[in-house]
């Protein structure tokens, strides 16, 4: 080789005349390296659970695993966390308040306003960036729901996806939830994982612990010495409400006595153990405008038996996830890491009241606020004769909101308000090597901002103040670690603010205010409510109008955080801020062309070509045209959360479409020998579809019958010559699997149109005016 090809440094190195390799002093980069015998870190954080929820916060679900895991640690009975997901998750890895990360709602909304962008900053350092730089193994598992849902695809700006946020090693998804059984987009890494079909048998919860363990084993077993920082985000115990056949039948009849008894029991049991404080109250069943519960026996015979299966279905998940545990446990053991890892287990908000009053074996459609006053009884009943599906693959089943209330025994209210069921969670932390204590009860008060500072304190972390050279917005958590080892640490966190769709609280020494607010109610005539939750930790007591100083202290406290913290503008639930979007969104619903064998189009992606507008697919056939033999899926939107989809059978071209499950189909002879066949949809009144098929320039089958999609779904994206994962038709898959197209596609094209007069962006200048009105 010649001197001109070699490596300046290597010239160098070669050009030191009488220097030997043996008397030469090497040198090598300075490489992070944990100190010796440092803490390995397992935070798992679980999704929609309450505070009841838990065997040793006094449930009836048996969860044996989590319930040594305390005994073997501490139960943090006063925890909190913000009422929603995405918030929480920002707050956990950040130690600030989420409105200062851009986190003021989930990451499925980006109206503008920098509380609210929907992904974490470039310039906000965290914890994993900070165990990393510390020399630690870094690995994410589960929900992630930390980054714009316009940057979920392969070709998106990835600055917010965890291997870009510290993190070495990932597996889950990257949004807000997905099927259990057959989960419609999981990554490794920044991969998305090619799948057509879950095996039979399969389980999110199950497979997320596999991989967890599979990363242990790998990372523990090339270098023992090097601690690791494991983030373990289950999708359970999150709506779609999925377990294993088996699971739930354990739970068979366990919850025929109802809400209200079960209620009662519970807390109980959280007074036998010490969980709640003598005198504690139990509040009376929620009764807010919208979110109230009935009465158990005021329930029909139809009603009781079918809510009880929901509940049935939710124990099974959270015995499964306890199970999960367990094998977890086991892991650590295995590898020698138990004593030396400290284990943190907690809630990202409270239980969910997102089933409405009936529940729903239908998710998304069961989020219509009207749904509790003026369901027919032919859909009640529609949900009753599916009893036997609720929890399998065929549903995605939510219980009624008198369970969240059970779940959240015994505060008042759910997730997604501000008092006390939407943030005061389970928590529970273990580190046998460090922490004596065994099984003790720890009251102070403690947020999920403080984790941060905390586990820096006890694991000796350096938290940075900036991020690729730019400044970081200040944390606000402070840490509890004192508390660890003495019962009667005093409480470090002093003042919280909470705001979630225009539910706003402020805790400050001891003393909350808090309101309930109706959307589209403006605020100026909310009124505070005012309570000493030392004393009254239930909010059972509103003391407004005995201590009114302290209420306008409040208040006040309140206004001046919630302009510091990057509140405002507050959200009326009008919906503006889901509508509201950045420009370049609109690059999203241009003319796309799909190939064959490309993997399924992300979710968001696929939606924007269909939603709020007509639209139309043509899809293109190799020569001959399309053939007798050529049985298969031509286009497939969405799984059985929803979607529709182009398929020949048996001499028939079909379009079915799959609304909460009932399924519409419009038919016609194939057309034989046609290279050509295009879907044509004009988005009417009264969000329907009108639907044609046409060949050939001639309508093969008209039908004005069908229904537009919004929101969420479809759930799936779209898939060419085949249905991936969930399928659209189920009975279809019973006959077929994933159906793929026998004969020969070129191309499927989709041309979207102008937005149809009723689509919620043509309404912003009046939410507008509203949403001033309100200010």
């Amino acid at each position: 080789m010649s001197n001109s090809r070699m490596r300046p440094a290597y010239q160098d190195f070669r050009g030191k005349v009488g220097r030997t390799f043996a008397s030469s002093q090497p040198w090598w980069p300075p490489r992070p390296a944990a100190r010796a015998g440092a803490p390995n870190v397992v935070i798992m954080i679980v999704d929609d659970m309450g505070y009841a929820d838990l065997g040793c916060f006094g449930s009836e679900i048996p969860t044996p695993h989590l319930d040594t895991l305390a005994a073997s640690g501490l139960r943090y009975t006063n925890f909190h966390s913000s009422p929603l997901c995405s918030p929480t998750r920002a707050e956990l890895l950040t130690g600030c308040h989420s409105h200062t990360v851009g986190m003021g709602f989930v990451a499925n909304a980006d109206p503008g306003f920098p509380g609210y962008t929907g992904e974490l900053p470039r310039n906000q350092p965290n914890m994993a960036e900070a165990f990393r730089d510390a020399g630690y193994s870094t690995m994410a598992i589960g929900k992630w729901h930390l980054c714009r849902d316009a940057d979920l695809h392969e070709a998106a700006d990835k600055h917010s996806w965890p291997l870009q946020r510290g993190f070495e090693q990932f597996y889950g998804f990257l949004e807000a939830l997905t099927n259990f059984h057959h989960p419609h987009r999981l990554y490794r890494g920044n991969d998305v994982i090619d799948i057509d079909r879950y095996p039979d048998g399969y389980y999110l919860t199950d497979d997320l612990t596999e991989q967890a363990i599979r990363m242990l084993r790998a990372t523990k077993t090339a270098d023992p010495d090097k601690p690791f920082f494991m983030y373990f985000a289950h999708g359970a115990v999150h709506a779609p409400l999925h377990a294993k056949a088996a699971d739930i039948e354990h739970h068979r009849d366990r919850y025929a006595a109802g809400w209200d008894a079960l209620r009662m029991q519970r807390f109980a049991r959280q007074q036998a153990m010490g969980i709640v404080a003598p005198g504690t109250v139990l509040p009376p069943r929620n009764s807010e405008s919208m979110e109230d519960v009935r009465a158990w026996q005021e329930l029909s015979q139809m009603e009781q038996h079918l809510f009880a299966r929901y509940m049935e279905t939710y124990a099974a998940m959270v015995e499964n996830l306890d199970q999960n545990v367990g094998r977890l446990r086991d892991c650590l053991r295995a590898l020698d890491q138990e004593e030396n890892t400290i284990f943190l287990f907690f809630s990202d908000n409270g239980g969910s009241r997102e089933g409405m009053d009936r529940g729903t074996t239908s998710y998304f459609g069961g989020w219509n606020p009207t749904r509790s006053h003026t369901i027919a009884d032919d859909l009640l009943a529609a949900d009753h004769a599916r009893i036997d599906e609720i929890g399998g693959p065929t549903t995605w089943p939510h219980y009624p909101r008198g369970w969240a209330m059970v779940s959240n025994t015994p505060f008042r209210l759910y997730k997604m308000t501000a008092h006390a069921g939407g943030h005061r969670v389970p928590c529970i932390l273990t580190w046998p090597a460090g922490v004596e204590a065994r099984g003790e009860l720890r009251k102070q008060y403690v947020h999920v901002t403080d984790v941060l500072p905390t586990l820096a304190e006890l694991v000796g972390l350096e938290l940075p103040d900036s991020r690729d050279g730019q400044p970081a917005v200040p944390r606000i958590g402070s840490s509890f670690a004192k508390s660890l080892l003495e019962a009667d640490a005093p409480t470090t966190h002093r003042e919280t603010l909470i705001e979630v769709v225009g539910h706003r609280a402020f805790y400050r020494d001891g003393w909350e205010i808090c309101t309930f607010h109706n959307a589209r109610s403006g605020y100026r005539d909310s009124e505070w409510q005012l309570y000493h939750v030392d004393s009254d930790p239930t909010q059972v007591h509103n003391l407004a109008t005995q201590y009114p100083n302290k209420l306008r202290e409040l208040a006040l406290a309140w206004e001046q955080a919630a302009q510091r913290l990057q509140v405002l503008p507050l959200y009326d639930g009008m919906g503006i801020n889901r509508i509201t979007r950045p420009p370049e969104y609109e690059r999203f619903a241009r003319p796309l062309t799909i190939l064959p064998g490309t993997p399924t189009l992300e979710r968001f992606r696929s939606a924007e070509l269909i939603h709020h507008r007509n639209f139309r697919f043509t899809v293109m056939l190799g020569e001959p045209g399309l053939r007798e033999q050529d049985d298969g899926v031509l286009v497939a939107h969405g799984g059985q959360e929803g979607g529709y989809l182009l398929y020949l059978e048996a001499g028939q071209l079909v379009f079915a479409q799959n609304v909460d499950s009932r399924m519409r189909h419009l038919s016609c002879a194939a057309p034989f020998g046609a290279r050509c066949i295009e879907l044509a949809v004009t988005a009417a009144a009264n969000r329907s579809w009108h639907v044609q098929l046409v060949a050939g320039g001639q309508t093969l089958a008209r039908d004005d019958g069908f229904r537009q999609f919004v929101g969420f779904l479809p759930f799936e994206g779209i898939d060419v010559g085949i249905d991936r994962r969930s399928p659209v038709s189920w009975s279809l898959y019973q006959r077929h699997g994933p159906f793929p197209f026998a004969g020969s596609i070129e191309s499927v094209r989709y041309e979207p149109s102008a937005l149809c007069a009723d689509a919620p962006q043509l309404q912003l200048p009046e939410l507008r005016r509203l949403a001033l009105q309100y200010e």
